[in-house]
């Protein structure tokens, strides 16, 4: 067995709309909204009573997804949304921007935290992490070299 592609990167947020309109100011285009549920989907994920709420993004470049889930039921556990970047599980998604410093400020503007700083990786890459909605924490990286 060989893997073909990947097919989307899955989150589970806590606020569907404001998660939705930051991905979208990040660039990526709302492919679908809708919402899922039944027992085949609880078949495939292991749980039971599941109805969701989901929202599908894709990068310009049409290469990556990003599928955003609200459970409506069962009720999603606490999780501590200020985790830090070096908390087990998957903790960040990077993506490739063209100006760095233009997309944090933009970012800045509508109330989006840096948890770092931007920083110069070798001269190959400028790199910087943003914390955006229910703690989702987003790698922003420029090619420089």
């Amino acid at each position: 067995m060989a893997i073909q592609g990947m097919a989307h990167v899955g989150m589970v947020v806590e606020d569907l709309p404001a998660a939705t309109e930051f991905f979208v100011q990040l660039g990526l285009e709302l492919l679908g909204e809708g919402q899922v549920e039944g027992d085949w989907v609880g078949r495939i994920i292991g749980l039971d009573d599941v109805r969701a709420e989901i929202v599908m993004l894709r990068t310009p470049d049409g290469h990556a997804e990003v599928e955003l889930s609200k459970f409506l039921s069962p009720p999603s556990p606490d999780s501590d949304s200020h985790a830090p970047a070096n908390a087990p599980g998957i903790r960040h998604i990077s993506f490739i921007v063209d100006d760095i410093n233009a997309a944090a400020a933009g970012l800045r503007e509508r109330g989006t935290e840096l948890v770092g700083e931007v920083e110069n990786y070798k001269d190959t890459y400028l790199l910087c992490y943003v914390r955006g909605p229910d703690g989702i924490i987003v790698e922003l990286a420029e090619k420089i070299g």
